[in-house]
């Protein structure tokens, strides 16, 4: 038996690894047996079964649908398309939406949902009748519905699919004026909401960004500087993975040396073009091939290059027993659910490393799934109603500036491009940006002064279990429990 068998055996699973920090957090919290054992468990999980006509014959799908916390409502979360897709896996991942949305004040409780199917071995036309089927499998239960249960997009699923989830509930619910907050991640001609493809990966931005403004932070990953010039690896270039990557390398200054895809990594030290290698993937459906980077076919050694900022934002458990010890980032940033085990979290810990955890590292996508749904139940878009008067107060200001710069006893003069920028009132996606923005600094300071003050906790996840865990369970005691 190899040591990496050895190593798989001894792994926690997904579910497990999420009890586990849920146990490390409350062992330093003073909570009552009844009341920790209530925010623990999973209050009900949902198995659907359904068959669906294609192909000249019924095929029978399974799905899930888990809600973890109901302290709070709706409940939200994902839903992800994945052969992998069990029951204990969206228990897990339902468990964190309910401590990711009590740690960035989302007013949601958690839930996760599930179909075990892989969507690149069906046409666009019988995906749409799955997911229709679907839908309304969980719709006449009430796991979806505006007031009780809000899915988004996950894994496997994106715009298109929560399009066709709200349809379906639509014709179901004719006469519900807020059928459209049933589900978010919607296209915006559809109800949805600018800035949501990019949220959590601009998510991943803003958190880096509060993180290298603090000089004890930084310190304790063993770096100095800002974001200026660090190295970066990114593991897994969809959605999240690329959008982060992106305005990392193009706002910040970041250098992306290496990103790792399912059929090998690129990587090369004088920064990789991170937008010229999604048009090749998107294209050529992988890496492989791309001109301008060496390429190697085991991407998992990447993983382990030297770098300062390492951002897993693909698959569960890619940092695991096996290799958290040859890891050689600084910082990571877990964009993805769950990318370091259990067991790799505490080697890691050990040598130093510094973690921004899941749950609060990709939270930008509930963050801006809770301004759509809030935005399809005020049936307005953001913006709409104050944009032109900030506009016309900023004028009334431009005006009595240009009248003072035109007086050549002052010897000054409006600076090229001020007044055009100073006009422009907020659009929608500028606001939800803003918004974001101010989401993520305030959980992370919500985080870093228990990571700071208190002398027992060691580390930022630990930090961000204890801070939703206690949100959670003051709900639950307002609510008389």
């Amino acid at each position: 038996m190899t040591i990496n068998q050895k190593s798989a055996q001894s792994e926690p699973s997904f579910r497990e690894s999420v009890d586990m920090m849920f146990n490390r957090a409350v062992a330093l919290m003073d909570l009552p047996p009844g009341l920790e054992e209530k925010i623990r468990v999973c209050n009900a999980t949902y198995t659907v079964r359904f068959g669906v006509r294609l192909r000249g014959q019924i095929h029978t799908f399974t799905g899930y649908r888990s809600v973890h916390s109901e302290h709070m409502e709706p409940v939200k979360g994902g839903i992800r398309y994945a052969m992998g897709v069990n029951q204990d896996e969206v228990e897990a991942l339902s468990a964190l939406m309910t401590y990711k949305c009590a740690l960035v004040e989302a007013p949601f409780g958690g839930a996760k949902g599930g179909l075990r199917i892989d969507p690149r071995l069906y046409e666009e036309h019988e995906l749409e009748r799955i997911t229709r089927r679907f839908a309304y499998e969980l719709a006449k239960r009430d796991l979806i519905n505006p007031s009780q249960n809000v899915p988004a997009p996950d894994m496997g699923t994106g715009e298109r699919e929560m399009a066709w989830i709200a349809d379906e509930y639509a014709r179901m619910n004719t006469t519900d004026i807020n059928a459209k907050a049933c589900v978010t991640g919607k296209p915006l001609n559809s109800g949805g909401i600018a800035g949501r493809v990019e949220a959590t990966g601009r998510g991943v931005q803003y958190a880096l960004r509060e993180f290298f403004r603090d000089a004890r932070d930084i310190e304790k990953a063993g770096m100095s500087g800002k974001l200026d010039g660090k190295r970066v690896i990114v593991q897994g270039l969809g959605n999240v993975g690329y959008h982060a990557a992106k305005f990392l390398q193009e706002e910040d200054g970041a250098i992306i040396t290496g990103i790792i895809e399912r059929d090998g990594a690129l990587f090369d030290e004088a920064g990789l073009n991170v937008s010229s290698i999604y048009e090749w993937i998107v294209k050529h459906g992988g890496v492989k091939g791309f001109p301008d980077a060496t390429y190697t076919a085991d991407g998992a050694a990447i993983l382990e290059e030297d770098c300062d900022i390492l951002i897993p934002a693909a698959l569960e458990g890619v940092i695991n027993l096996s290799n958290a010890d040859r890891i050689k980032a600084s910082l990571i940033i877990e964009a993805a659910n769950g990318p370091i085990t259990a067991g790799a979290d505490d080697i890691l810990r050990k040598k130093g490393t510094v973690i921004i955890p899941d749950m609060y590292a990709n939270a930008g996508g509930v963050t801006v799934s809770y301004f759509e749904w809030v935005k399809n139940l005020s049936h307005i878009r953001f913006g709409r109603i104050q944009r032109r008067q900030e506009e016309a107060r900023h004028q009334l200001l431009t005006d009595e500036l240009e009248r003072l710069s035109s007086d050549k006893m002052l010897g000054w003069e409006l600076s090229p491009g001020f007044k055009e920028k100073y006009l422009r009132g907020a659009d929608e996606i500028e606001l939800v940006r803003s918004g974001l923005d101010d989401t993520m600094r305030i959980a992370y300071q919500a985080m870093r002064e228990v990571w700071h003050e208190r002398g027992d906790v060691e580390d930022l996840r630990t930090s961000a279990y204890l801070v939703a865990i206690d949100r959670v369970a003051a709900s639950y005691r307002a609510k008389g429990l």
